[in-house]
């Protein structure tokens, strides 16, 4: 991150750059693990940044947190018990993960105690008390040496991390994949953040790849669009234990959401469904051979 001219500029693409002004910077600080700075802007609201890329902004945050919970959650519906978040300090997956009436426990493992701190100081909103909910357990921890180390097996592992640069980059390796996939139950879904295909194309082809050589019964991607996120579409990678998983009709997420109550921003059945309908550079990417 660097700044200029009362300007913030996101430093994640090497031959690009984008800015954002601050109308006031709330905290810069390095913590245990990363440069933290969470400021305001007149168009995107609050902006919470980790090692100079947007982690999220207040105006458009429901649209990533939506679909990576609400995505491989609906499709495993009354089967999504036992959940696992690495990283999503801000809480944002964590509060909508706990919409779900069938969610028995949650634990959300961030590696930065700060991060959790200061997002519930400054951007409340995003969690909006979901760390004071009883099925939650939070744990400062390395994900992989959480997964290796508690032998505890989940439902869903929902990996909202930053991109992998810094303590993020174990995030992105086979040997993770590998421990996620063996603490998942049986016909549980691991979902990851993976990057714009456009501007980061190798993230999603070498995970996807990754899930391949792990042993998931079905390796794929969703993407959804949120603006702060610069530089086109954001990827999921899919990675399930139930090669019909991702196949679940429109009926019945459908009638899944019906009986939810969930009154979400962006998330639908129809959303749900055709996030999976790739555009063909991205479909070449998942399908490639890292």
């Amino acid at each position: 991150m660097t700044s200029g001219e009362n300007w913030i500029e996101e430093t994640l693409h090497s031959s690009w750059r984008v800015r954002l002004k601050p109308s006031r910077v709330l905290h810069d600080i390095r913590t245990e693990h990363q440069h933290l700075v969470i400021f305001d802007n007149d168009d995107f609201g609050r902006v919470l940044m980790l090692d100079g890329i947007v982690q999220l902004s207040t105006r458009d945050e429901f649209i990533y947190h939506e679909m990576m919970a609400h995505v491989p959650l609906f499709a495993l519906g009354e089967r999504a018990a036992d959940v696992l978040i690495i990283g999503g300090g801000d809480g944002g997956v964590l509060r909508e993960a706990l919409k779900h009436e069938s969610i028995r426990s949650t634990v959300i493992c961030e590696i930065d105690q700060g991060v959790i701190d200061l997002s519930l100081k400054y951007l409340p909103e995003i969690s909006a008390g979901a760390f004071d909910d009883p099925r939650v357990e939070t744990v400062i921890a390395d994900g992989t040496r959480f997964i290796l180390e508690s032998g505890r097996r989940f439902d869903a592992i929902l990996v909202d991390s930053t991109d992998p640069i810094g303590p993020a980059a174990a995030l992105f390796t086979k040997e993770f994949y590998t421990a996620c996939k063996d603490a998942l139950k049986a016909g549980g879904v691991l979902v990851a953040q993976n990057g714009l295909p456009f501007a980061q194309p190798d993230e999603i082809a070498r995970t996807c790849s990754f899930f391949r050589e792990t042993g998931f019964d079905d390796s794929h991607a969703y993407l959804a669009t949120t603006p702060s996120y610069f530089g086109g579409p954001m990827s999921f990678a899919w990675g399930a234990l139930d090669d019909q998983l991702r196949h679940t009709d429109l009926d019945t997420l459908a009638s899944r959401f019906e009986r939810s109550g969930i009154a979400g921003k962006y998330y639908t059945p129809e959303v749900h469904k055709a996030a999976f309908a790739l555009p063909q550079y991205v479909k070449k990417l998942v399908e490639a051979e890292a």
